[in-house]
């Protein structure tokens, strides 16, 4: 056997997932752990990602006729007391102000001063804020349906953090809205987990199951939670966006009543959806690979490194004028929308350059050279293909040809994922088998197991906690893309007639 190449990522995915993933995000300059604790600190190149994600999904949201606005960090506690599924559900992520002002002590120290009356809550999300907005603003029929999003930043207090996956705060967008049928209501919840299917596939390049949550992983204070589900490449299922329907439990928790068109007082009927930073997360974890980050073309922080290589200083004026140019065409260049996006990298640090970007995961490397300019052409590769594998373009015929090129690694990403996603998913029967699909098969390097088991289940609460207890395995969605179908439960063996998806989960 030849000697194996040499990989820009150490440990690799095979040796150790976890620290693969973080090296990942250091190697690619995307983001940093902060000072406090839990909490990240996003970089350009990683937030560029997040911007570009998010004025995609702004758009698509405004398509449907949402509207965004802003609404206060502080929640007063009160608030999540009217409405005790909710409170419960997130009483121990609380971040909780009780003092608003800093005093020095004996010893020259700061600590805190001016106790709060009341505790304020740093929002872990903004249905009862936002709730309470929404009783001001509404009173007849006729200022119905309310569409309303807002970006912004939550804080729950994980103790278990992950850079993007999981962080004491992170990015979100969250949407919220009133309407005056539960039919309305209903809808809007699978618009809007539509909306996220087609963020996740067709701009991520991410393959998503869409479905219902089980009773025990469904939103506080829900009446039903729908999700997007996806496998990574450690087989693990993250969560990677849900939308709510909430019938009329948080409309009454927070007075939210109209005026019928029959003049009957009714209480609203509210929904809430939202997705984050996560997002990124996934995307390194579907795509990367032992050299670094993938970037989807559609949502990359850009489409484009252009590499000048001077080697003697005569060369530099020249190398650089046409460098120039050509960046200026591709910005002038529309793709799905939105220009080209273009990186100029002049740094004299040689060779290193090249790997660099690789690591960064920029769709498209391109090399510009004497040579090149003397035939008039560029040298390109493609992140979704070899380090090495570069072929000379000519220039004009590269420009007129970027948006295939992209388009070609946008669909060679999903379909990767994809047939990765449907080699690890297998309809399973039998109970002893769920349980080895599931059991690592180095018990000294616990790396993979099966991926998703799609298995019957009775829908009992029981039966679930039964199972996660057991194996770490939790119901990850009851999948719409199903029809009934008669089987037995793999945990008790009792009449089911759907089967769910069971995976570990981040």
């Amino acid at each position: 056997m030849g000697k194996q190449a040499k990989t820009a990522i150490e440990p690799t995915r095979e040796e150790n997932y976890p620290e693969w993933y973080q090296e990942v995000i250091k190697a690619s300059d995307m983001a940093e752990i902060s000072p406090v604790r839990g909490c990240m600190v996003i970089k350009p190149w990683g937030y560029a990602l997040w911007e570009n994600i998010s004025r995609v999904l702004d758009d698509m949201f405004k398509a449907t006729g949402v509207k965004n606005a802003y609404f206060p960090l502080f929640i007063p506690i009160n608030f999540l007391e009217k409405e005790a599924e909710h409170v419960e559900g997130f009483a121990k992520e609380c971040a909780v102000v009780t003092h608003h002002k800093l005093e020095q002590d004996e010893s020259g120290r700061l600590v805190p001063a001016g106790k709060l009356t009341e505790p304020l809550i740093v929002r872990p999300t903004s249905e009862t804020i936002i709730g309470d907005s929404f009783s001001k603003w509404i009173n007849s029929y006729r200022d119905l349906p309310v569409l309303i999003n807002q970006w912004a930043n939550v804080v729950r207090w994980e103790m278990r953090t992950r850079i993007f996956l999981r962080t004491s705060e992170f990015l979100w967008q969250e949407g919220h809205t009133v309407h005056a049928t539960k039919e309305e209501a209903e809808e809007r919840t699978q618009m809007m987990l539509d909306v996220y299917k087609k963020m996740a596939e067709e701009y991520l390049a991410i393959p998503v199951i869409t479905g219902e949550k089980s009773e025990s992983e469904k939103f506080p204070g829900a009446e039903t939670t729908t999700c997007i589900e996806a496998m990574m490449q450690d087989r693990k299922a993250l969560q990677a966006g849900t939308s709510h329907f909430l019938g009329q439990n948080f409309a009454k928790a927070s007075d939210i009543k109209f005026q019928s068109d029959k003049e009957i007082e009714e209480y609203g009927w509210t929904t809430s959806w939202g997705v984050s930073t996560r997002l990124i997360g996934g995307l390194i974890m579907t795509h990367g690979d032992d050299n670094g980050v993938i970037l989807p073309p559609r949502v990359a922080s850009s489409h484009v490194v252009l590499i000048p290589i001077i080697r003697k200083d005569k060369d530099k004026q020249m190398v650089m004028d046409y460098t120039n140019e050509l960046a200026a065409r591709l910005r002038n260049t529309a793709y799905y929308g939105y220009p080209i996006r273009v990186e100029i990298d002049d740094r004299d640090i040689g060779g290193a350059k090249n790997w660099e970007w690789i690591k960064k995961g920029s769709p498209l490397r391109v090399e510009i050279g004497p040579k090149d300019i003397a035939s008039d052409s560029v040298f390109v590769g493609r992140r979704d293909k070899e380090p090495r594998d570069k072929s000379a373009i000519n220039k004009d015929t590269f420009v007129d040809e970027v948006g295939n090129m992209l388009d070609e690694i946008q669909n060679t990403l999903f379909q990767k994922a994809l047939a990765y996603r449907e080699k690890h998913t297998r309809n399973i029967d039998d109970k002893n088998e769920f349980d080895a699909f599931f059991t690592p098969e180095n018990k000294e390097r616990p790396k993979i197991h099966g991926g998703f088991a799609v298995s019957h289940w009775c829908g009992d609460a029981a039966c679930e906690k039964q199972i996660k207890e057991r194996l770490n395995v939790t119901v990850r969605c009851i999948p719409y893309d199903q029809e009934n179908e008669d089987g037995e439960c793999i945990e008790c063996g009792k009449a089911s007639k759907k089967r769910v998806i069971f995976a570990k989960a981040y």
